[in-house]
Protein backbone atom coordinates (compact mmCIF):
# COMPACT_ATOMS: atom_id res chain seq x y z
CA UNK A 1 0.00 0.00 0.00
CA UNK A 2 1.56 3.32 -1.08
CA UNK A 3 1.51 6.57 0.87
CA UNK A 4 -1.64 7.95 -0.79
CA UNK A 5 -3.52 4.68 -0.27
CA UNK A 6 -2.52 4.75 3.41
CA UNK A 7 -3.82 8.31 3.72
CA UNK A 8 -7.10 7.34 2.03
CA UNK A 9 -7.49 4.26 4.22
CA UNK A 10 -6.93 6.30 7.38
CA UNK A 11 -9.46 8.89 6.28
CA UNK A 12 -12.14 6.29 5.59
CA UNK A 13 -11.37 4.52 8.90
CA UNK A 14 -11.78 7.89 10.66
CA UNK A 15 -15.07 8.50 8.83
CA UNK A 16 -16.39 5.07 9.79
CA UNK A 17 -15.49 5.65 13.44
CA UNK A 18 -17.17 9.06 13.32
CA UNK A 19 -20.39 7.68 11.84
CA UNK A 20 -20.49 4.85 14.38
CA UNK A 21 -19.96 7.26 17.28
CA UNK A 22 -22.44 9.88 16.05
CA UNK A 23 -25.11 7.96 14.15
CA UNK A 24 -27.80 9.10 16.59
CA UNK A 25 -27.26 12.63 15.26
CA UNK A 26 -27.72 11.30 11.70
CA UNK A 27 -24.80 13.33 10.28
CA UNK A 28 -25.11 14.30 6.61
CA UNK A 29 -22.54 13.86 3.85
CA UNK A 30 -21.12 17.38 4.18
CA UNK A 31 -20.56 17.00 7.92
CA UNK A 32 -18.68 13.71 7.70
CA UNK A 33 -16.64 14.89 4.69
CA UNK A 34 -15.58 17.97 6.63
CA UNK A 35 -14.33 15.80 9.51
CA UNK A 36 -11.88 14.04 7.20
CA UNK A 37 -10.96 17.21 5.27
CA UNK A 38 -12.39 16.20 1.90
CA UNK A 39 -14.94 17.70 -0.44
CA UNK A 40 -18.33 15.93 -0.27
CA UNK A 41 -17.93 14.68 -3.86
CA UNK A 42 -14.43 13.28 -3.31
CA UNK A 43 -15.40 11.77 0.03
CA UNK A 44 -18.49 10.07 -1.44
CA UNK A 45 -16.42 8.43 -4.19
CA UNK A 46 -13.55 7.44 -1.90
CA UNK A 47 -15.82 6.01 0.81
CA UNK A 48 -17.76 3.91 -1.72
CA UNK A 49 -14.53 2.50 -3.15
CA UNK A 50 -13.10 1.50 0.23
CA UNK A 51 -16.21 0.52 2.21
CA UNK A 52 -18.21 -1.08 -0.59
CA UNK A 53 -21.20 1.15 0.09
CA UNK A 54 -22.04 4.85 0.22
CA UNK A 55 -21.71 6.95 3.43
CA UNK A 56 -25.50 7.25 3.51
CA UNK A 57 -26.00 3.50 3.26
CA UNK A 58 -23.35 2.87 5.92
CA UNK A 59 -25.17 5.28 8.24
CA UNK A 60 -28.40 3.43 7.52
CA UNK A 61 -26.82 0.03 8.23
CA UNK A 62 -25.35 1.34 11.50
CA UNK A 63 -28.69 2.83 12.51
CA UNK A 64 -30.67 -0.28 11.70
CA UNK A 65 -28.33 -2.57 13.62
CA UNK A 66 -28.89 -0.41 16.70
CA UNK A 67 -32.63 -0.31 16.07
CA UNK A 68 -32.77 -4.10 15.74
CA UNK A 69 -31.03 -4.46 19.08
CA UNK A 70 -33.53 -2.13 20.75
CA UNK A 71 -36.51 -3.94 19.24
CA UNK A 72 -35.32 -7.47 19.92
CA UNK A 73 -33.19 -7.33 23.07
CA UNK A 74 -34.65 -4.31 24.87
CA UNK A 75 -38.24 -4.87 23.71
CA UNK A 76 -38.55 -1.15 22.95
CA UNK A 77 -41.62 0.16 21.16
CA UNK A 78 -41.34 1.28 17.55
CA UNK A 79 -41.67 4.96 18.50
CA UNK A 80 -39.05 4.60 21.25
CA UNK A 81 -36.71 2.89 18.81
CA UNK A 82 -37.11 5.64 16.21
CA UNK A 83 -36.34 8.30 18.82
CA UNK A 84 -33.34 6.48 20.32
CA UNK A 85 -31.88 5.85 16.85
CA UNK A 86 -32.02 9.54 16.02
CA UNK A 87 -34.69 9.24 13.34
CA UNK A 88 -37.33 11.92 12.96
CA UNK A 89 -40.26 9.54 13.34
CA UNK A 90 -41.65 6.04 12.98
CA UNK A 91 -42.20 6.52 9.24
CA UNK A 92 -38.45 6.90 8.68
CA UNK A 93 -37.81 3.79 10.78
CA UNK A 94 -40.42 1.93 8.71
CA UNK A 95 -38.80 3.00 5.42
CA UNK A 96 -35.36 2.03 6.71
CA UNK A 97 -36.47 -1.50 7.63
CA UNK A 98 -38.40 -2.07 4.41
CA UNK A 99 -35.50 -0.90 2.22
CA UNK A 100 -32.75 -2.82 4.04
CA UNK A 101 -34.41 -5.77 5.80
CA UNK A 102 -37.31 -6.35 3.42
CA UNK A 103 -39.77 -6.22 6.32
CA UNK A 104 -41.41 -3.68 8.59
CA UNK A 105 -40.10 -2.94 12.13
CA UNK A 106 -43.14 -4.76 13.54
CA UNK A 107 -42.45 -7.84 11.42
CA UNK A 108 -38.82 -7.84 12.56
CA UNK A 109 -39.84 -7.48 16.20
CA UNK A 110 -42.24 -10.41 15.78
CA UNK A 111 -39.36 -12.52 14.49
CA UNK A 112 -41.23 -13.93 11.53
CA UNK A 113 -44.35 -14.58 13.60
CA UNK A 114 -46.60 -15.07 10.56
CA UNK A 115 -43.99 -16.94 8.53
CA UNK A 116 -44.64 -20.64 7.89
CA UNK A 117 -41.44 -22.60 7.44
CA UNK A 118 -41.10 -26.25 6.50
CA UNK A 119 -37.82 -28.02 7.19
CA UNK A 120 -36.21 -31.41 6.84
CA UNK A 121 -32.87 -33.13 7.35
CA UNK A 122 -30.85 -35.11 4.85
CA UNK A 123 -27.45 -36.75 4.58
CA UNK A 124 -24.96 -35.13 2.24
CA UNK A 125 -21.42 -36.22 1.29
CA UNK A 126 -20.25 -33.69 3.89
CA UNK A 127 -22.51 -34.61 6.81
CA UNK A 128 -26.06 -33.99 7.93
CA UNK A 129 -27.76 -30.95 6.47
CA UNK A 130 -30.91 -29.02 7.34
CA UNK A 131 -32.87 -27.31 4.60
CA UNK A 132 -35.86 -25.04 5.22
CA UNK A 133 -38.31 -23.29 2.93
CA UNK A 134 -41.28 -20.96 2.80
CA UNK A 135 -43.91 -20.91 0.10
CA UNK A 136 -41.54 -18.70 -1.93
CA UNK A 137 -38.50 -20.98 -1.81
CA UNK A 138 -35.50 -22.14 0.22
CA UNK A 139 -34.76 -19.68 3.03
CA UNK A 140 -32.12 -21.59 4.99
CA UNK A 141 -29.65 -24.42 4.47
CA UNK A 142 -26.83 -25.40 6.80
CA UNK A 143 -24.62 -28.29 7.79
CA UNK A 144 -25.54 -29.58 11.25
CA UNK A 145 -23.87 -31.93 13.70
CA UNK A 146 -27.28 -33.26 14.73
CA UNK A 147 -30.97 -32.43 14.35
CA UNK A 148 -31.17 -30.51 17.62
CA UNK A 149 -28.36 -28.11 16.77
CA UNK A 150 -29.63 -27.79 13.19
CA UNK A 151 -33.14 -26.82 14.27
CA UNK A 152 -31.71 -24.43 16.89
CA UNK A 153 -29.77 -22.61 14.17
CA UNK A 154 -32.92 -22.33 12.06
CA UNK A 155 -35.00 -21.09 14.97
CA UNK A 156 -32.36 -18.50 15.86
CA UNK A 157 -32.76 -17.15 12.34
CA UNK A 158 -36.57 -17.02 12.53
CA UNK A 159 -37.37 -17.09 16.27
CA UNK A 160 -41.16 -16.69 16.07
CA UNK A 161 -41.99 -18.46 12.82
CA UNK A 162 -44.30 -21.47 12.66
CA UNK A 163 -42.29 -24.60 11.87
CA UNK A 164 -43.36 -27.88 10.30
CA UNK A 165 -40.97 -30.79 9.89
CA UNK A 166 -41.76 -31.94 6.37
CA UNK A 167 -40.04 -32.23 3.00
CA UNK A 168 -41.51 -30.09 0.24
CA UNK A 169 -40.70 -29.66 -3.45
CA UNK A 170 -38.41 -26.65 -2.90
CA UNK A 171 -36.26 -28.62 -0.47
CA UNK A 172 -36.28 -31.70 -2.67
CA UNK A 173 -35.06 -29.75 -5.71
CA UNK A 174 -32.30 -28.23 -3.59
CA UNK A 175 -31.13 -31.60 -2.29
CA UNK A 176 -30.86 -33.06 -5.80
CA UNK A 177 -27.59 -31.17 -6.15
CA UNK A 178 -25.90 -33.74 -3.88
CA UNK A 179 -27.06 -36.55 -6.18
CA UNK A 180 -25.40 -35.06 -9.28
CA UNK A 181 -28.85 -34.29 -10.70
CA UNK A 182 -27.99 -30.78 -11.85
CA UNK A 183 -30.89 -30.76 -14.29
CA UNK A 184 -33.02 -29.55 -11.37
CA UNK A 185 -30.88 -26.47 -10.64
CA UNK A 186 -33.14 -24.13 -12.61
CA UNK A 187 -36.08 -25.27 -10.47
CA UNK A 188 -34.47 -24.16 -7.20
CA UNK A 189 -36.11 -21.06 -5.80
CA UNK A 190 -34.58 -19.02 -2.99
CA UNK A 191 -36.38 -16.79 -0.48
CA UNK A 192 -33.69 -14.52 0.93
CA UNK A 193 -33.51 -11.23 2.76
CA UNK A 194 -30.42 -9.09 3.01
CA UNK A 195 -28.97 -5.70 2.20
CA UNK A 196 -28.53 -4.65 -1.42
CA UNK A 197 -24.80 -5.26 -1.02
CA UNK A 198 -25.25 -8.75 0.45
CA UNK A 199 -27.70 -9.76 -2.27
CA UNK A 200 -25.32 -8.47 -4.95
CA UNK A 201 -22.46 -10.52 -3.47
CA UNK A 202 -24.60 -13.67 -3.15
CA UNK A 203 -25.82 -13.26 -6.74
CA UNK A 204 -22.21 -13.04 -7.91
CA UNK A 205 -21.33 -16.23 -6.01
CA UNK A 206 -24.05 -18.07 -7.93
CA UNK A 207 -22.15 -17.31 -11.16
CA UNK A 208 -18.98 -19.16 -10.08
CA UNK A 209 -19.05 -22.46 -12.03
CA UNK A 210 -18.83 -25.73 -10.13
CA UNK A 211 -15.24 -26.89 -9.86
CA UNK A 212 -13.84 -23.38 -10.20
CA UNK A 213 -12.66 -20.94 -7.53
CA UNK A 214 -12.68 -17.19 -7.13
CA UNK A 215 -11.17 -14.72 -4.66
CA UNK A 216 -12.59 -11.99 -2.43
CA UNK A 217 -10.83 -9.38 -4.58
CA UNK A 218 -12.28 -10.81 -7.78
CA UNK A 219 -15.79 -10.73 -6.34
CA UNK A 220 -15.23 -7.12 -5.24
CA UNK A 221 -14.17 -6.21 -8.79
CA UNK A 222 -17.14 -8.00 -10.32
CA UNK A 223 -19.58 -5.93 -8.26
CA UNK A 224 -17.56 -2.82 -9.14
CA UNK A 225 -16.31 -2.25 -5.58
CA UNK A 226 -12.59 -3.02 -6.05
CA UNK A 227 -11.54 -1.87 -2.58
CA UNK A 228 -14.34 -3.65 -0.75
CA UNK A 229 -12.74 -7.09 -0.30
CA UNK A 230 -13.28 -6.98 3.45
CA UNK A 231 -16.94 -6.03 3.06
CA UNK A 232 -17.31 -8.83 0.51
CA UNK A 233 -15.87 -11.28 3.05
CA UNK A 234 -18.41 -10.15 5.65
CA UNK A 235 -21.29 -10.59 3.19
CA UNK A 236 -20.03 -14.07 2.23
CA UNK A 237 -19.78 -14.98 5.91
CA UNK A 238 -23.46 -14.15 6.39
CA UNK A 239 -24.61 -16.47 3.60
CA UNK A 240 -27.81 -18.20 4.89
CA UNK A 241 -27.87 -20.99 2.30
CA UNK A 242 -24.91 -23.37 2.43
CA UNK A 243 -23.65 -24.99 -0.78
CA UNK A 244 -26.44 -23.66 -3.05
CA UNK A 245 -24.93 -20.19 -2.70
CA UNK A 246 -21.35 -21.44 -3.12
CA UNK A 247 -19.37 -19.33 -0.66
CA UNK A 248 -17.02 -22.34 -0.40
CA UNK A 249 -15.70 -21.47 -3.88
CA UNK A 250 -14.14 -18.20 -2.66
CA UNK A 251 -10.56 -18.34 -1.40
CA UNK A 252 -7.83 -15.86 -0.52
CA UNK A 253 -5.72 -14.34 -3.30
CA UNK A 254 -2.68 -16.15 -1.85
CA UNK A 255 -4.29 -19.48 -2.71
CA UNK A 256 -5.10 -20.29 0.91
CA UNK A 257 -8.62 -21.64 1.24
CA UNK A 258 -9.39 -19.41 4.24
CA UNK A 259 -12.28 -19.68 6.66
CA UNK A 260 -15.70 -21.23 6.22
CA UNK A 261 -18.78 -20.95 8.39
CA UNK A 262 -19.13 -24.73 8.54
CA UNK A 263 -15.44 -25.55 9.03
CA UNK A 264 -12.24 -25.39 6.97
CA UNK A 265 -12.03 -29.18 6.67
CA UNK A 266 -15.53 -29.31 5.16
CA UNK A 267 -14.64 -26.49 2.74
CA UNK A 268 -11.57 -28.40 1.55
CA UNK A 269 -13.66 -31.56 1.10
CA UNK A 270 -16.36 -29.75 -0.88
CA UNK A 271 -13.85 -28.13 -3.24
CA UNK A 272 -12.19 -31.50 -3.86
CA UNK A 273 -15.53 -33.27 -4.36
CA UNK A 274 -16.71 -30.69 -6.90
CA UNK A 275 -13.46 -31.04 -8.81
CA UNK A 276 -14.01 -34.79 -9.11
CA UNK A 277 -17.65 -34.39 -10.23
CA UNK A 278 -16.75 -32.30 -13.27
CA UNK A 279 -13.73 -34.32 -14.35
CA UNK A 280 -14.21 -36.56 -17.42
Amino acid sequence: MNTQETINYNRIAEAIDYIKANFKDQPNLDEVAEKVHLSPFHFQRLFSEWAGTSPKKFLQYTSIQYAKKLLKENQATISETAFETGLSGTSRLHDLFVNIEGMTPAEYKNGGKNLEISYSFAESPFGKIIVASTRKGVCFMAFAEDEISGFTALKDKFPNAQFSKKLDLSQQNALFIFQNDWSKLTEIKLHLKGTDFQLKVWETLLKIPMGQLSTYGTIANQIQKPNASRAVGTAIGSNPVAFLIPCHRVIQSSGTFGGYMWGKTRKTAIIGWEGVQISP
